[in-house]
């Protein structure tokens, strides 16, 4: 098999461009293939049931010829032999299942002396056996203070050896790299050991409860999520419940289970409920899953998996099937360090070592500053400035996709934006400018926290050119921009604004970006010789609106550069900097930028803009995107 990796519009895909059947020697006997080390597979569940068999007293021969009878498969055809099978029960000889436990107690113990940020908590039972224990480490508690508001909660894997549910608690932070919160060993499927687990990881987060949390579908700990944290979006992860599709309609469906998987898949990215409803009663029509138990029970649950029921609750992109399985790739780290209990502590936290050093240098990476802006719209520009590279580049795709979609008025605040294909249909969206308002039915950005095409296209043809601080949320802010200021939240607006419009103007060639860095030096050098004072008595006025991108002219400039040299605390810096810009520098400016007279502030449009003024206003002066 040949493959190949391309890139077709920015998207990379792996693609087969050939493949050859012919074997170039002779073929095993169908009897014999299962002998083959690759075919020899014990999946996870082979596993826990050998176990459970062993428990009852079973021999070898019962626990195959009864896995036989249960797969439906001929007498001898399994895919692991009565070797592999006595090879797994001896390892779980080989484990202490009395003492390791209490190694890995003492281990957190021990942890505890050394670092006393690091928490954990345990439970025996009548029989002084570990019943169940949870840990988290200090750097995890700092991440879930800021990264939070979503959770997985992954119980779908056991300690085989030790005949304990391991649970891992994981988010996603502002970099969309994935962050270990926690971790808790159960004995017991239960409600009652849910309820201790989820109590003793909100005791370690200090009660902080998570806006969203999702996990597999287990009805005990659902319940036990309702109990103890009402307040919580709770769902089911979509990758585990497709996993399961093979084992349950792949039988029933025969030829047409790949299409009904195809049907499923968008049922499942529909936008809303109506739409929902009838796609699956026709889809149930259509393939006669009136009487099976699966469909039944999806369909009952809907509202825990379905996207038209989760779309109004924020979920950090969690909720798609490719980062899903993304998530249980991370899961596999910690589940190769469960070899040996006493071990595992120390072995998880070197998983998350590594990956902090893989996921620090990637970050680093992603600050090194790139001219990747597509669209030159001054929102671009902006929420580059502000965003993370990956939460920029998630708008970035709506923003490039927002020219594709028509606007039409309905009244005064009411908008329907719809793709120019199309002739019905569309989102609604709602904006009121005067109260910096606006949403989209497509419930994108309280689903992501990233603005939709729908709504960019709004703005965009309303001459409005800077994003709402609040739809920029913190979340997705570089750690940069998430410091609270020590001035005005305008003064700081019209600092970002500036920020934003210089690099817009300086990435056009090498030589603008050269005067830029060099003045930006010197200014940064001034300002960081001025005291940090409480009281605001140093901060310097400006009169131009907050929202506003455009950047005071240059001939402004010299009373600006004036104002600073009156201060007695001024560095000599700032002094120079009329002195580097030669007069050709401003000549070739001032041709260059003309005065626009709509300042592009969220709201403001050319009726109502206080620095237009009515005789100045034409058609060539308007900042149309």
């Amino acid at each position: 098999m040949r493959i190949v990796k391309r890139a077709d519009f920015d998207v990379p895909e792996w693609r087969v461009t050939g493949f050859s059947n012919v074997h170039n020697h002779e073929l095993l006997k169908s009897n014999e293939v299962q002998l083959l080390p690759a075919y020899c597979t014990m999946t996870a569940d082979d596993k826990s049931r050998i176990c459970m068999y062993a428990k009852a007293g079973m021999s070898v021969r019962q626990m195959l010829r009864l896995m036989e009878l249960e797969k439906g498969v001929k007498l001898g055809c399994l895919p692991f032999s009565e070797i592999d099978v006595r090879n797994l029960l001896q390892s779980f000889r080989n484990v202490d299942r009395d003492n390791d436990p209490i190694d890995l107690l003492k281990m957190c113990k021990e942890k505890k002396d050394r670092d006393p940020n690091f928490k954990y908590n345990y439970k025996i039972d009548s029989n002084n056996r570990l019943e169940h224990i949870a840990w988290s480490y200090a750097s995890s508690i700092r991440l879930y203070e800021a990264f939070g508001d979503v959770v997985v909660f992954d119980t779908t894997h056991r300690l085989d050896a030790y005949d304990m549910i391991l649970g891992i608690w994981i988010g996603v932070d502002s970099h969309g790299t994935f962050c270990f919160f926690g971790c808790m060993l159960l004995r017991d499927e239960n409600m009652q050991s849910f309820s201790w687990g989820l109590k003793t990881f909100l005791a370690f987060m200090n009660g902080k409860v998570p806006g969203t949390i999702l996990t597999d579908q287990n009805t005990w700990l659902k319940e036990a999520l309702a109990m103890e944290m009402p307040g919580t979006k709770h769902a089911f992860s979509i990758w585990h419940i497709i996993s399961k599709f093979s084992d349950w309609f792949s039988v029933i469906l025969g030829s047409q289970y790949d299409n009904w998987k195809a049907e499923f898949h968008q049922l499942y990215n529909l936008h809303t409920v109506e739409e929902f409803e009838v796609g699956w009663r026709a889809m149930v029509d259509m393939y006669g899953l009136h009487g099976n138990k699966h469909i039944v029970s999806l369909y009952a649950l809907r509202t825990y998996w379905a996207l038209p029921f989760l779309r109004s609750y924020f979920f950090a992109g969690m909720s798609s099937t490719f980062q899903s399985e993304s998530v249980n790739s991370y899961i596999q780290r910690f589940l190769s360090a469960q070899s040996v209990l006493d071990n595992f502590l120390e072995q998880v936290a070197s998983v998350l070592d590594a990956r902090d050093q893989a996921g620090g240098k990637s970050k680093m990476l992603q600050k090194v500053p790139k001219a990747s802006l597509k669209t030159g719209s001054p929102i671009e520009s902006h929420a580059a400035t502000v965003l993370t590279p990956y939460a920029f580049s998630k708008l970035q795709e709506e923003l490039v996709l927002a020219p594709q979609y028509a606007t039409l008025l309905v009244d005064e605040s009411y908008f329907i934006v719809r793709h120019h294909t199309e002739v019905d249909g569309g989102c609604k969206v709602l904006w009121v400018p005067q109260d910096e308002f606006i949403t989209c039915s497509c419930r994108h950005f309280e689903f992501s926290g990233i603005l939709c095409r729908h709504i960019l296209r709004v703005l965009s043809t309303n001459n409005c050119f800077h994003i709402p601080d609040h739809y920029l949320p913190l979340r997705w802010r570089d750690s940069s921009w998430t410091k609270s200021p020590r001035t005005s939240s305008g003064k700081v607006q019209l600092l970002e604004s500036m920020i934003s419009s210089l690099i817009a103007e300086s990435i056009e060639n090498e030589d603008r970006l050269d005067v830029a860095c060099d003045h930006i030096a010197l200014a940064l050098a001034c300002v960081k010789e001025f005291p940090i004072t409480s009281d605001g008595a140093n901060d310097i006025p400006y009169n131009s609106p907050s929202g506003s991108l455009i950047l005071p002219d240059v001939e402004d400039s010299d009373s600006i550069a004036q104002s600073f040299s009156a201060n007695p605390h001024v560095c000599l810096a700032f002094s120079k900097l009329k002195e580097r810009r030669s007069r050709d520098e401003l000549d070739m400016y001032r041709k260059r930028r003309r005065p626009v007279p709509c300042c592009g502030q969220f709201g403001h449009e050319a009726s109502n803009c206080p620095m237009v003024g009515d005789d100045d206003l034409n058609g060539d002066e308007l900042g149309f995107l």
